[in-house]
């Protein structure tokens, strides 16, 4: 299966080219160092980019202070991984291992440079993005959460820092590294803890803040405004904020939860063109958001719309979830659906606990060898119990209805049907949860007749709804509260809505296909119009 990057152990790097060097040599400065100097320091912003002329330099682990890994730089390479394009702090720490010399060049010059020189783009974004594959899938770094499997808040952190590929190496509760870590932050030993670096608490140990120390939560100068801001990185978002950097426009994406959105929990997309072997939908998704960053596109996470308000000038404004307000000439809806939350008693003791609305590595392995049950009977639950299947003891699906849903495609409901280790459960519901701390066991009503089953983890995928409710009433919702668009608005463009400059493209506009292929198309197509809008005035 496909990844979001290549794989940094194998690929055959391709240097920097000498009109590579020249250009930067004219924007950048050269300057010497010598052995043991610290050249970027864990968690300061990645200001510049660094090009070693001559010397080596080490990377290495804030929480631990040694080498990470064998990563030795030497003349020819360069510092840095994604984090780079949109200007967040360094998760590791380079140092030089012996005298050398160095050329830096300003993060704002060097972005111009890949701007105008592609080939110098596509060298130095594979290494950025296979560094950051290597990161989170090998030698994991910077982010130590300790009590993992004791801790509810860590355990949705661990999924923030999944879904969003950022490196996170768990430790287990009562261990002597536990003991030795919380000893250096002044922490009480023997209680679950975040960290980013040693000695350094992620308090509170939210995503929210996780975001806030490593410089991704938003990074926008005040009083800007935007040409266009796209409200939701899912495919739909995640294309119109390609497209929009590619056309020059000056765009912001904001993400509530993690880049992908609900395309983001499937963990096999086998029928998306151009991936035969498959790939999951946040590894697809965040090949998107790099191909979004090089162009200049900027991201922002998490962070939530509350409302939504026009001013005199025509320009948008969108408070967030802090108050905080981003203004642009033209808006993007792409915010999709959300899985609903059932009526189920003590449903929010188990959120995170045994109730997930995803199906992920970050929350698979809280399951390994046990049964779950999965509920829903389209494409996203199909491809969940088949991911399920491969760590679970037994994967239980319940369906609602007689059969599974007409949207669930023709080759993932054979597997379902074939795959030993899964049941279909029709005509049935879940209608009570038990447990102590985490998720028990459920009862369902199985065609009028009630019955336990022992499960350790529940996973919802049904009952999908838009998330429109920050749109104060300035578009036209239908009765779902799904976004008018095209004929519906009284508009000659199938993604414009009845509010000239806002657009909705995806899962959250009314009549859309449902499909990631579809969003991705409705995400491309939206920025032409998106363009003249800016540029013409409306």
């Amino acid at each position: 299966m496909e990844s979001f990057a290549a794989d940094l152990a194998t690929m055959v790097r391709t240097p920097l080219g000498d009109d590579h060097v020249a250009a930067m040599r004219a924007r950048g400065s050269e300057h010497d160092f010598a052995k043991g100097d610290v050249i970027v320091a864990p968690g300061a912003p990645m200001g510049e980019f660094h090009y070693l002329l001559d010397g080596e330099i080490e990377a290495f682990d804030p929480t631990t202070d040694q080498r990470y890994g064998g990563a030795v730089l030497g003349r020819g390479q360069f510092t840095g991984d994604l984090g780079f394009l949109t200007g967040a702090n360094a998760i590791l720490g380079n140092r030089a291992i012996s005298s050398g010399r160095l050329l830096s060049v300003p993060r704002g010059d060097m972005l111009r440079l890949m701007s105008d020189m592609p080939e110098m783009s596509d060298i130095v974004v594979t290494v950025f993005a296979a560094r950051r594959r290597r990161m989170v899938e090998t030698e994991r770094a910077g982010i130590a959460l300790i009590g993992v499997e004791d801790s509810r808040e860590l355990r949705a952190l661990a999924a923030f820092a999944g879904r969003n590929r950022l490196p996170c190496r768990e430790i287990a509760l009562n261990t002597e590294e536990a003991r030795e870590l919380a000893q250096a932050c002044g922490a009480e030993p023997g209680k679950p803890m975040a960290m980013l670096g040693r000695g350094q608490l992620i308090e509170p140990a939210t995503p929210k803040r996780l975001a806030q120390l490593l410089g991704i939560d938003l990074a926008l100068p005040k009083d800007e405004v935007l040409d266009v801001l796209i409200v939701g990185a899912g495919p739909a978002g995640v294309a119109a904020a390609v497209y929009a950097g590619a056309e020059g426009l000056s765009a912001l994406v904001l993400e509530d939860t993690a880049i992908g959105g609900q395309a983001g929990t499937s963990s096999r997309i086998e029928n998306y063109m151009g991936f035969p072997t498959g790939i999951s939908g946040a590894d697809l998704v965040g090949r998107g958001e790099i191909q979004a960053m090089k162009f200049g596109t900027r991201f922002a996470m998490p962070r939530g719309a509350v409302s939504l308000a026009q001013c005199s000038k025509r320009l948008f404004h969108v408070t967030l979830d802090d108050n905080r307000q981003v203004s642009a000439r033209a808006l993007v809806i792409a915010t999709g659906v959300q899985y609903r939350r059932l009526p189920w008693d003590r449903l929010d003791e188990f959120e995170g606990a045994g109730v997930y609305y995803a199906a992920t590595k970050s929350e698979a392995r809280f399951c390994q060898g046990r049964e779950v049950v999965v509920i829903g009977g389209g494409n996203s639950a199909g491809q969940a119990a088949m991911f399920l299947s491969r760590t679970a003891s037994h994967v239980h699906v319940l369906i609602r209805g007689d059969s599974l849903a007409s949207s669930m495609s023709d080759y993932l409901s054979s597997r379902l049907e074939a795959t030993s280790n899964i049941t279909l459960h029709r005509r049935t519901e879940v209608t009570r949860l038990h447990g102590g701390d985490t998720l028990e066991a459920i009862t369902v009503d199985a065609d009028g007749t009630e019955q336990r089953m022992d499960v350790c983890g529940m996973f919802v995928m049904v009952g999908a709804a838009p998330n429109t409710d920050w749109l104060s009433d300035l578009v036209s919702l239908d009765e779902k509260g799904f976004v008018r668009t095209g004929e519906a608005a009284g508009q000659d463009f199938p993604y414009a809505t009845s509010c000239p400059g806002v657009f909705a493209v995806g899962d959250v506009r009314a009549g859309s296909v449902k499909r990631v292929a579809s969003a991705v198309g409705e995400g491309s197509v939206v920025i032409g119009r998106v363009w003249d809008h800016v540029n013409t005035g409306g």
